[in-house]
């Protein structure tokens, strides 16, 4: 297997409801499994990325939202094995017992440090133990678990991973734009089949916003297609099966995401506009794969500049302009037109800040679908924003870079 092929396959991982209130739930699942007894506190530590996101998105099977809710429900019903889908089996009654604990004063959450790299402590106290679970560099990496004051389980590769940190250059910048395009180009169909999965997972999504009588972008989008799900408007169906599955993901409906990156929405915007493509204009399921794996890595390829959670909208910057590079290369585009791509997709949209998982992502999304589409159409015609102007780089390596460290 392809080591760019792997690197896809690990990042693409289902998540329900908001990637953070999940890994907030299952943190605190997992501290809880590990002590005896009624639950008496539970305290969680996290840095201002993981905050910042929870804050105020939905949680899934809830009509409720935030840190507090999700920390409670990973105390009373979250069920620790299904990492990123925990909360998948919460019934009416869990999130009663949730919201209680809450008015209780047992939950505190607190914003531990300013930082873009994920960490997440969930302490759970009993009368008879305490235990602490840390969680580093991705929403559900266990770093280290104490137990009443005793380190219980260290992760084998921390104390590697701490010593080269620094030194350390991600696998997705040891390639340049060339080598992932010769990729793109050259692996074969059956090796990046499994992408399929993120669509599938993804329609499901939205067709639970569809039904669902909580949505309401959704349903704008739908009347603005002409009441079909795929028209013969690709950029009118683009906004509909992206943005309908994020406002459904966003709301806390009860279908998992196939997130890249660590997010959902990520991976929404990075597939959907493109399976949306290949259906209006009927293109092959090949060239489908292809442009998914183009989206999935330019979006990787950024997001390891910006941080998995930094303060600009990874979704519309690192997901929209992987998508927009996708969207080209079903066009036919080229290296030369990709490369335009990424400058105007950095010029345009560089700068939308996050202010967490909520309703409003659906809206970013809309904004970064029309600016993808916009991007694509003006690159393919030769018209781009110069790399001498704004950050724009004198590679399009060096003005992903540059994107990333705007955040």
């Amino acid at each position: 297997m392809n080591e760019l092929t792997r690197l896809i396959k690990e990042d693409m991982k289902p998540a329900l409801g908001v990637t953070e209130p999940g890994a907030i739930a299952f943190a605190v699942a997992s501290a809880k499994s590990y002590v005896q007894g009624e639950v008496k506190r539970v305290h969680v530590a996290l840095n201002s990325g993981m905050y910042k996101n929870a804050y105020t998105c939905g949680i899934p099977n809830s009509n409720r939202y935030g840190n507090l809710y999700a920390a409670a429900l990973g105390a009373v019903a979250a069920d620790a094995k299904k990492g990123l889908e925990s909360l998948a089996d919460i019934t009416p009654e869990d999130d009663e017992a949730a919201a209680q604990m809450v008015a209780d004063g047992k939950v505190t959450v607190v914003l531990d440090h300013i930082g873009s790299e994920i960490t997440i402590d969930a302490t759970v106290e009993t009368a008879k133990d305490c235990c602490t679970v840390y969680i580093q560099d991705s929403h559900t990496h266990i770093v280290r678990i104490e137990k009443n004051g005793e380190v219980i389980c260290l992760a084998e590769d921390t104390q590697e991973k701490n010593d080269t940190a620094k030194e350390k250059v991600p696998v997705i910048h040891q390639y340049s734009l060339e080598e992932i395009l010769e990729y793109i180009r050259q692996v074969p169909q059956e090796e990046i089949a499994f992408i399929q999965e993120a669509f599938a997972m993804n329609l499901e999504l939205l067709e639970e916003g569809m039904q669902s009588e909580r949505t309401t972008i959704t349903r704008q989008l739908l009347q603005e297609n002409g009441n079909q799900k795929i028209s013969t408007d690709v950029l009118k169906t683009a906004q509909l099966l992206c943005n309908g599955a994020i406002e459904a993901r966003v709301l806390g409906l009860s279908r998992p995401a196939m997130s890249i990156t660590g997010s959902g929405a990520h991976g929404i915007i990075a597939t959907m506009p493109l399976y949306a493509y290949k259906e209006v204009c009927g293109l092959t399921e090949d060239v489908l794969l292809r442009a998914t794996a183009l989206s999935y890595l330019i979006t990787m390829y950024i997001k390891e500049y910006s941080g998995k959670l930094s303060a600009f909208c990874g979704c519309g910057i690192a997901a929209g302009t992987g998508m927009a590079c996708g969207l080209a290369y079903m066009q036919g585009g080229d290296k030369a037109a990709i490369t335009r791509v990424i400058q105007n997709m950095a010029s345009g949209l560089t700068g939308m800040i996050c202010d967490g998982g909520n309703h409003g992502c659906a809206m970013k999304g809309v904004v970064a679908v029309d600016a993808a589409f916009r991007a694509v159409s003006m690159a393919l015609q030769g018209v781009c924003i110069e790399n001498i102007h704004g950050i724009n780089g004198k590679t399009p390596e060096d003005t992903m870079r540059h994107m990333g460290m705007i955040a």
